[in-house]
């Protein structure tokens, strides 16, 4: 599994991150995402590793900013995570 986390600049309340996180499952095969106003950022567990390029330009054609993108590799932790 691998964890992304984008910076992403405009959104400004929670119908911008349903925005985001709608776009993102509809072009990548994901686990989870989740996207934060507050912070600024969205989440994201899939897989294997996202095409970065097509992320950003899946991010922009939203209308929001994509500033950076990390990822790294991601092991789920917790109780029940065997």
């Amino acid at each position: 599994m691998i964890k992304t986390v984008v910076k992403v600049g405009g959104m400004m309340c929670g119908m911008c991150e349903s925005h985001i996180n709608d776009a993102i499952r509809r072009d990548f095969q994901v686990k989870k995402v989740s996207s934060n106003h507050g912070k600024g950022e969205t989440e994201i567990i899939s897989p294997a590793a996202l095409d970065e390029q097509k992320l950003k330009e899946t991010i922009e054609a939203t209308g929001y900013d994509c500033v950076s993108i990390v990822s790294a590799p991601y092991e789920r932790r917790g109780l029940f995570s065997k």
